[in-house]
C-alpha cells in the first residue's frame, strides 16, 4: 500500500511539473514571437520595466507610455484570470480556452498596438493557471525568481540544508527557454501566423488539462476558488 501511494505521489508530481513546463513553454513561445514581430516582450515584464525606465530617462515619453500600457495590461490579465477562475470554480481548462480565444483575437488584430495589448493580457491570465506543485511555489513567466530560488537551493544542498523538491524551480525556466526557441523558429517560417500557433498551444493545453484529475489540478492553486467563503455560505 505504501509503495502504491509513493508511486501515485511521484506520478502526481511529474504530471504537475509537466503541466507547469508546458504552460511556461507556451508563454516563452508567445514572448519570443511578440518580441520578434513587434519588438515588445509580452510575458517578460521585468524586461519591459527596464525598457520603460530607459525610455523615460531618454525622454522617449511616447515609448514609455506604450510600455506602461503593456505593464498595465499584464496586471489586468492577472486580475482577470483570478476572476475567471473564481467564475469557473478553479477550472484550468476553461481559463486556457479563454486564453486561446484572446490570443486568436490578437492574431486577427495583428499588427496593431491593440494586438500586443491583447497578447499581454492573455499572458497575464495564463499565470493564474498554476501557482504551486508539490508544495513548491512556481512562477510561469517570471523565471528570474525561479533561477534565484534554484541557485539558493544549490547552495543549501551543498550545505545539507535544502528543503525537499527545491530543484523543481528550474522546470519553468526550461519550459520558457524551449518555448522561446520554438517561437523564433515559428516566426522564421510562418511570420505573423506564429500568433495563431500560440493560440493553438493554449487550446491544446486546455484539452490536455482535461486529462489531469480535477483533484490534482486543484492542488496547483494556492487559494481554492471553487470553495465558497464562510460569509458566502451563510448567505446561501
Amino acid at each position: 500500500m505504501r509503495r502504491r501511494a509513493g508511486r501515485r505521489g511521484r506520478i502526481r508530481l511529474a504530471t504537475g511539473l509537466g503541466f507547469a513546463a508546458a504552460l511556461s513553454f507556451v508563454a516563452g513561445m508567445t514572448d519570443a514571437l511578440g518580441f520578434l514581430l513587434a519588438g515588445d516582450f509580452v510575458s517578460f515584464m521585468s524586461g519591459n520595466t527596464t525598457r520603460l525606465g530607459i525610455a523615460a530617462g531618454e525622454g522617449a515619453f511616447g515609448r514609455a507610455l506604450h510600455l506602461g500600457a503593456l505593464l498595465a495590461a499584464f496586471v489586468a490579465g492577472n486580475a482577470l484570470g483570478v476572476l475567471l477562475m473564481r467564475w469557473a470554480r478553479g477550472s484550468q481548462p476553461v481559463l486556457l480556452a479563454l486564453v486561446a480565444g484572446s490570443t486568436t483575437l490578437a492574431g486577427l488584430l495583428w499588427p496593431t498596438d491593440g494586438a500586443s495589448l491583447v497578447l499581454v493580457l492573455s499572458m497575464g491570465a495564463i499565470n493564474v493557471a498554476l501557482e504551486e506543485v508539490g508544495g513548491q511555489s512556481l512562477g510561469l513567466t517570471y523565471v528570474t525568481g525561479a533561477l534565484s530560488r534554484f541557485g539558493r537551493g544549490i547552495a543549501r544542498a551543498i550545505l545539507g540544508e535544502a528543503s525537499p523538491g527545491w530543484w523543481v524551480q528550474i522546470v519553468p525556466w526550461c519550459g520558457m527557454a524551449l518555448g522561446a526557441v520554438a517561437g523564433a523558429v515559428l516566426v522564421h517560417h510562418i511570420g505573423e501566423g506564429a500568433v495563431f500557433a500560440s493560440a493553438a498551444g493554449s487550446a491544446g493545453l486546455a484539452l490536455a488539462a482535461l486529462a489531469i484529475p480535477r483533484r490534482w489540478r486543484r492542488s496547483y492553486l494556492v487559494r481554492r476558488p471553487y470553495r465558497r467563503s464562510r460569509g458566502q455560505a451563510l448567505k446561501a
